[in-house]
């Protein structure tokens, strides 16, 4: 019965993730956004709404090694599992601009989330720092990236600048909800589950609920690798890395203080650094992500889990 909850969980999670990704994108798209800021911005925010109620939720129980091991595991399943696995459908051609910028916000707030975690505890103060970095990344994002819809040519995004405003925006408040319920189930039984079989939470963490909770972004990057959208699919996952730390991390801290055990310290933020270190020089190898490097990429994330279990 855990089992089957926590599935109906996820399910939950991905319909309400997908619902708002689909209404705030419309929204997006009706404002003049250019798809590369949609992804980085919207999208990424959308698909990192399942972390974001995971982790708040299981901070509000107490269950900290669950908020923190969400974050971090699903940071390092999204560079390994879910670019690599978008690699292998399609390579990804990358703009100057998602290694000078994407990727330079993402490796510092990944580094700085260390930083701030060292003394095991990510403080009300220090999440509000975070989400403010994030308010201003993303300002710098809109005004330095905003090209408009006039230069797209694409369907796609035609046919989603047509969509009812109002239904858009019930869009956004039925994904809302269904987020909501769904990390409800999911966190309680996820712990249950813990219990069960005498795992950590903090395993428990880095693996189910952070490979369940960043299938959005692996559907969102697969589907935008399908239709050679590599903008997207690149940005998707830069950025929903960049609001998984200073979003989800933050509005849990300031709702919460979060507490980081030695373990995570020790173990999986160096392997979260590590994996984030290791895309810069894929991404500047040619401007281009090959298919023999999204191999490597889940070779190495096949090797992160072999170590941990």
């Amino acid at each position: 019965m855990i089992y089957l909850l926590i599935f109906i969980g996820f399910l939950i999670l991905l319909l309400g993730g997908k619902v708002l990704v689909d209404g705030a994108s419309a929204v997006a798209a009706k404002l003049g956004l250019s798809p590369s800021v949609i992804g980085m911005t919207i999208v990424a925010f959308g698909t990192s709404a399942p972390e974001l109620l995971v982790s708040l939720t299981a901070a509000l129980k107490g269950t900290n090694d669950i908020a923190v091991g969400n974050v971090v595991g699903s940071n390092i399943s999204n560079i390994t599992l879910v670019l690599g696995s978008s690699v292998l459908v399609y390579p990804v051609a990358l703009r100057t601009s998602a290694v000078k910028w994407d990727y330079s916000f993402t490796l510092f707030a990944t580094l700085l989330f260390y930083a701030l975690a060292l003394n095991g505890m990510i403080s009300m103060v220090e999440g509000i720092i975070l989400f403010t970095l994030l308010i201003l990344i993303n300002w710098f994002l809109f005004k330095t990236m905003h090209h408009g819809l006039d230069e797209i040519s694409d369907e796609e995004t035609e046919k989603i600048k047509q969509a009812p405003l109002v239904r858009s925006i019930l869009f956004i408040i039925g994904g809302i909800l269904g987020l909501y319920y769904g990390s409800e189930l999911l966190v309680e039984n996820a712990i249950l589950l813990a219990q069960k079989f005498g795992v950590s939470e903090r395993i428990i963490g880095v693996t189910i609920i952070a490979i369940g909770t960043s299938l959005p972004e692996l559907a969102t990057s697969i589907l935008a690798a399908i239709k050679k959208e590599t903008d997207i699919a690149i940005g998707n996952i830069l950025g929903s890395n960049l609001q998984n730390i200073l979003s989800i991390i933050g509005v849990t801290a300031i709702v919460k203080p979060i507490e980081v055990t030695d373990a995570f310290l020790s173990s999986d933020f160096l392997w979260m650094i590590g994996f984030t270190l290791l895309l810069y020089p894929i991404m500047r190898s040619g401007h281009r992500i090959t298919r023999m490097e999204g191999g490597l990429l889940l070779l190495v994330y096949g090797l992160y889990i072999y170590f941990l279990l």
